[in-house]
């Protein structure tokens, strides 16, 4: 009994030890891993679709159409923001007058309200600008690093695809048994959840829409859809999406109760879309309770920034079915399911431990 206690406390912390070695080494070449783990995401969806293609046209010839295609709703995509983005462009003239009419009333709001002098005001905008530029240079080489994200991505999709069964044979050497049991399992999930997340956006995308619309706030579709988007970014993503069409709103319109409005808007949304509408849609499909997304979350982002973020739930998504086939593991799957424990599983579950 000792024995067995002292053989599973030594592969837990073997575990535990390849666990922090792997995380130390994602954060030294995230800029590698960050498109690599996209890929392979992306890979997963796209599977099935490469699979019955390529019964017709092989598997080159399939990964390549695949990829097309991809690129071709991309680039749909790509024109419908362009459009949009020319269409504000032409409107600035009249919202550089209104920009500049809102900063003189906000100046003398400030002066008459709150005692803020010209030259304090001045100040402030300085330091203002001068921490913007500092996240400007920021954004540029984020942009440049955009570029070789979008470069690489379909390179390592197509090798993916690919070289699939020599990453299953991989996967199997790590595996008892004669096949990857858990392989359908883990590709249900991350596609349900890539599916869901589909659903998730345009839904969140036509309630914002609708709301910017019946406020009157211009390019509203655009912007709904926009911050529909943006929820796949956690936290980050619905103020992104909410300060721009509320920023227009605070310029053409006459009244500020209009930019309140959008915030208002974007914040109902928000409480549908995180509490019932996302939980429904994805939820199900994941199998994670909260407190396990919440630290998934939190754990990406601090490893990978918003990368990381929007890896976090369908990464714990399979982490939880691999701990279902891992014996000196499997304890956790309890810490991790969206699953009321009953009193008989979790006495199965300590008489398993002890076995072990």
């Amino acid at each position: 009994m000792a024995k067995a206690q002292s053989d599973h406390l030594d592969r837990t912390y073997k575990t535990l030890v390849i666990l922090a070695l792997v995380v130390t080494g994602v954060i030294l070449l995230k800029d590698i891993v960050i498109p690599v783990a996209f890929a392979a995401l992306f890979s997963i969806v796209l599977l099935p679709i490469e699979r019955r293609l390529e019964k017709k046209t092989g598997r080159i010839f399939s990964i390549i159409i695949v990829l097309m295609g991809v690129f071709l709703v991309m680039g749909m995509i790509t024109w419908f923001i362009i459009s949009q983005l020319s269409s504000l462009v032409n409107s600035l003239p009249g919202l550089e007058q209104r920009f500049y009419a809102v900063v003189n009333e906000m100046s003398e709001a400030l002066k008459s309200k709150f005692d803020v002098s010209s030259a304090e005001q001045t100040g402030y905008l300085k330091e203002g600008l001068q921490q913007m530029s500092t996240y400007l240079a920021g954004l540029l080489l984020s942009t440049s690093y955009l570029a070789y994200f979008f470069i690489q991505v379909p390179i390592y999709i197509f090798l993916f695809l690919l070289y699939r069964e020599k990453f299953k044979v991989f996967f199997l050497s790590f595996t008892a048994g004669s096949e990857l049991v858990w392989q359908k399992e883990v590709e249900g999930v991350i596609q349900g959840y890539i599916a869901g997340l589909a659903v998730v956006i345009l839904i969140a995308g036509t309630l914002n829409s609708i709301g910017l619309l019946m406020l009157g706030i211009d390019h509203a579709i655009f912007f709904g859809f926009l911050s529909g988007a943006l929820t796949m970014i956690p936290y980050v993503g619905i103020t992104i999406g909410a300060t721009l069409p509320a920023v227009i709103a605070l310029i053409t319109k006459d009244s500020a109760w209009y930019a309140v409005g959008v915030i208002g808007v974007h914040a109902f949304v928000q409480f549908l879309e995180g509490n019932f509408i996302t939980p429904k849609i994805t939820g199900s499909r994941i199998s994670i309770n909260a407190m396990a997304a919440i630290i998934a979350l939190l754990i990406g982002g601090k490893i990978l920034g918003i990368a990381g973020m929007i890896l976090a739930i369908p990464a714990i998504g399979a982490l939880r079915i691999l701990l279902t086939y891992s014996k000196s593991l499997k304890a956790f799957v309890i810490l991790l399911e969206d699953k009321h424990v009953s009193k008989e599983e979790l006495k199965k579950s300590l008489e398993e431990v002890e076995d072990q």
